[in-house]
C-alpha cells in the first residue's frame, strides 16, 4: 500500500505521531508481542494494567514508552485518570485497545470519553457481545445458525425444545466469554437443575448441533477486507470445561472453502473494522433438519479478539508467518506487507490433565517428538480447566501424523475420541 515516496512519507509520520494506550498488556502473556510489534513500528505504546512494572516481562518494558498501574481495571475512573495523565504526557490518543473480550466494554468507553475514533463505539456493541443479537446478523448474511430462545421461565423453555426438535438443548450465558457457564441439558430433570442452578434470564437456550468446531480467524482492514486468514479445529472446549476431557486442536494448512466465504460474510455482516477476530462454527457431523447436511457449516459465534492462549503463535507456526506483526501493520498502515505464503503445516496443540493416567510418559513423548515438538509448557492455573495442565504443541506434516500424535499422547485411559480430521471436501 506505502511504495510510492508519498506513502513512505506518510507512513513515516504515522510512526511519529501515533499514540497507542494499550490495556492490560501482559495478559495473556503473548500480548506482549503486539506491542513489540508496534514498538517496532516506531508507534509510541502506553500500557495500562494491574502488574507491577517490575513484573512486567523485559520484551513488554522495552516496547512500552510508558506504564501506569491501577490497583484495579474494574475501576473505570482509574483507567479514566490512566489515559487522562497520557494524553497529557503524550497528546492526543490514537488508539485504544486490549484485544480482550472481557475488556470490550470498557475500550469502547474510553474511546468515547476521549474522542477516539479507531474502534468500535459503546452504541456498536450489542452485535459483537450478545450472542442473542447475533442470530439476526447470521440470518442477514446467509449463514445458517441453531435455534435460539431468550430464556425467561421454565414453562416457554420446555415449549422451546418441544418446537426445536427436543432434548438435549444447550444454555449458555448470552453474555460471556469461552465455555465456562454452560449447560447440556438433556433431559426434563436437567432443565429444573438449570433453572435452579443459574440467573436463567441471563441465558439463551438452543438446539443441540453435533458438530466438530472450526475457527475463522483474521485480521481484516478499516474496510472489513481480510488481510489475513487461518482457521483451526477442536474438540469441543465445552466438553473439556463440563466433562472434563482432555483437549486437542489443530490449526490447519488451509481455510476450508466455504468457511472462509462465511467468515468473510460475518466480517461485513457485524460490521468489524481494523480487528484480529475469532469467530467459530460447526461442521455438522449429523444431518439437522433446516440447518444442513454432514459437512456442512453452521455459524456459532463471534469474538471480536484474537483466538485464545497460544493460538496466535501456533498460526504463526502453520503458515511461517508473523500474526503479531501483520495486526501492529494493520494498525499502522491498513495493510501489511509481511504476508508469508508457506509452507503451510498442522500445528497440533495436545494437552493433558493431571488427574489422568496416561500409557505415555513426559519423556517418551519428547523422546518421539522432540524434533517436531515447539512448545512444551505448564498451563497457568487460569486456563487448565479449559485447556488442560501440561501442553504439547508440534508441526506435523500430515494428517496420518495429527492422529498419531493424538492418539500417543491422549490415548484411550484419557477418555478422549479425536475427531475425523479436516474433510477436503468441504472445500
Amino acid at each position: 500500500m506505502f511504495n510510492t515516496g508519498f506513502g513512505k512519507a506518510v507512513r513515516g509520520l504515522l510512526e511519529i505521531i501515533m499514540n497507542f494506550v494499550f490495556i492490560a498488556p501482559d495478559f495473556p502473556d503473548n500480548y506482549r508481542h503486539f506491542c513489540d510489534r508496534l514498538n517496532k513500528n516506531g508507534v509510541t505504546v502506553l500500557g495500562i494494567g494491574e502488574c507491577p512494572y517490575d513484573a512486567l516481562s523485559d520484551t513488554l518494558k522495552s516496547s512500552l514508552a510508558e506504564y501506569y498501574k491501577v490497583d484495579s481495571l474494574e475501576a473505570y475512573d482509574q483507567v479514566y485518570r490512566a489515559v487522562a495523565y497520557f494524553a497529557f504526557r503524550h497528546g492526543r490518543i490514537d488508539w485504544i485497545e486490549s484485544n480482550n473480550e472481557y475488556w470490550l466494554s470498557m475500550d469502547a468507553r474510553l474511546r468515547q470519553d476521549f474522542n477516539v475514533k479507531t474502534g468500535v463505539q459503546p452504541h456498536e456493541l450489542s452485535l459483537w457481545r450478545s450472542k442473542s443479537a447475533m442470530k439476526p446478523v447470521y440470518r442477514d448474511a446467509g449463514i445458517p445458525s441453531a435455534r435460539q430462545h431468550k430464556v425467561t421461565t421454565i414453562e416457554s423453555a420446555a415449549a422451546f425444545i418441544e418446537n426445536s426438535g427436543g432434548y438435549p438443548v444447550f444454555a449458555k450465558p448470552d453474555v460471556g466469554v469461552g465455555a465456562s457457564d454452560t449447560f447440556k441439558i438433556e433431559k426434563a430433570c436437567d432443565l429444573e437443575e438449570f433453572f435452579r442452578a443459574a440467573s436463567a434470564e441471563d441465558y439463551v437456550m438452543e438446539e443441540f448441533v453435533t458438530g466438530d468446531i472450526f475457527s475463522y480467524d483474521a485480521i481484516c482492514d478499516s474496510d472489513g477486507n481480510p488481510l489475513f486468514e487461518s482457521s483451526f479445529m477442536c474438540i469441543n472446549v465445552a466438553d473439556s470445561v463440563n466433562n472434563g476431557t482432555e483437549v486437542m486442536y489443530y490449526v490447519l494448512p488451509e481455510v476450508p472453502g466455504r468457511l472462509r466465504e462465511y467468515g468473510r460474510r460475518a466480517l461485513k455482516a457485524f460490521k468489524v473494522r481494523s480487528r484480529f477476530v475469532h469467530f467459530e462454527f460447526f461442521r455438522l457431523t449429523e444431518p439437522r433438519a433446516g440447518l444442513g447436511e454432514v459437512g456442512d457449516f453452521v455459524g456459532l459465534e463471534v469474538n471480536m479478539r484474537p483466538a485464545g492462549g497460544f493460538t496466535p503463535d501456533m498460526i504463526n507456526f502453520a503458515h511461517s508467518v508473523d500474526v503479531y506483526k501483520i495486526w501492529a501493520d494493520m494498525i499502522c498502515f491498513d495493510s501489511s506487507a509481511d504476508i508469508n505464503a508457506g509452507p503451510d503445516h498442522w500445528c497440533v496443540y495436545a494437552s493433558r490433565k493431571d488427574r489422568f493416567t496416561h500409557l505415555h510418559s513426559h519423556e517418551e513423548i519428547l523422546g518421539r517428538y522432540g524434533d517436531k515438538i515447539v512448545m512444551c509448557e505448564r498451563m497457568p492455573g487460569i486456563f487448565a480447566t479449559a485447556m488442560g495442565d501440561q501442553m504439547y504443541t508440534a508441526i506435523l506434516g500430515s494428517e496420518d501424523e495429527v492422529r498419531e500424535y493424538g492418539l500417543f499422547i491422549l490415548d484411550d485411559q484419557a477418555q478422549i475420541v479425536i475427531p475425523s480430521l479436516y474433510d477436503r471436501s468441504t472445500y
